[in-house]
């Protein structure tokens, strides 16, 4: 699996997360302000899309994981 992947994963995972402890009606219910965190991830991804950075991909990379251009083999 490539870091591009991890990060949707990731992404993904935390929005529906913080939707879930956000949102009213969710039965998870916790505190309006987790919808906060929903709008961080969204500013993320917006700004990674036009500059191309992306700190969390960065780290993957340390850790060793593939990026996603690189070939297995």
């Amino acid at each position: 699996m490539n870091s591009e992947r991890i990060i949707r994963i990731m992404a993904g995972s935390f929005i529906l997360l913080s939707l879930l402890l956000g949102a009213p009606a969710s039965p998870l219910y916790h505190s309006s302000y987790w919808l906060w965190f929903t709008a961080f991830v969204g500013l993320n991804l917006l700004q990674s899309g036009f500059t191309g950075f992306c700190p969390p991909e960065r780290m993957l990379w340390k850790l060793g994981v593939k990026k996603a251009g690189d070939q297995a083999g």
